[in-house]
């Protein structure tokens, strides 16, 4: 048996969740990205200019709002793009610079082209590279790796899954009662 590098065994484990995304990203409607399952409830809203705005507060509020599938799929699309940058060292984007560009097949698309690139900035790694520290400055200790990096992008990307799985499913029942 083939026993897998680092770096081989972390792209797997981001390739395995994505997968499972890829069982709601084929099945959601427009109409699942705005759904509120509740009244406190994050989401986007239209900007104005064609565009959409994220809420937000710097200090998360406590109960934490119930986010809709859009929600989520801008703060994945969010993060992965800020970890790429890191991991190309490129100078990270400003959450609000993040643009999301709307619901069903764009939002769908852009996540799906945001995963190419992480994807292949992945594979430009070799082991050794996973012992760098991380310019990402992830909670706790600033000297996580960029080992500590993928890691946590794969860990984020599980949650998001399951957030958006979730919500689809809900909706999808909600609508049959």
């Amino acid at each position: 048996m083939d026993i897998l590098g680092r770096r081989e065994l972390l792209s797997w484990q981001f390739d395995l969740t994505w997968a499972l995304f890829e069982y709601h990203l084929d099945r959601l409607e427009p109409e699942d990205f705005l759904w509120e399952p509740v009244a406190r409830s994050w989401t986007l809203h239209p900007d104005g200019a064609g565009g959409w705005t994220p809420d937000w507060a710097d200090t998360e509020p406590d109960p934490v709002p119930v986010p809709t599938a859009g929600w989520v799929s801008w703060h994945l699309g969010w993060w992965l793009s800020v970890a790429t940058d890191h991991l190309l060292d490129r100078s990270p984007r400003e959450r609000g610079d993040i643009r999301w560009p709307g619901v069903g097949e764009p939002a769908v698309s852009w996540l799906r082209g945001l995963r190419e690139e992480w994807a292949a900035a992945v594979d430009r790694l070799v082991d050794a590279d996973l012992d760098r520290t991380a310019t990402l400055p992830l909670p706790n200790n600033p000297q996580y790796t960029v080992a500590h990096l993928l890691t946590w992008v794969n860990a984020e990307l599980m949650k998001n899954v399951a957030e958006i799985g979730q919500l689809h499913l809900l909706r999808a029942v909600s609508q049959v009662d």
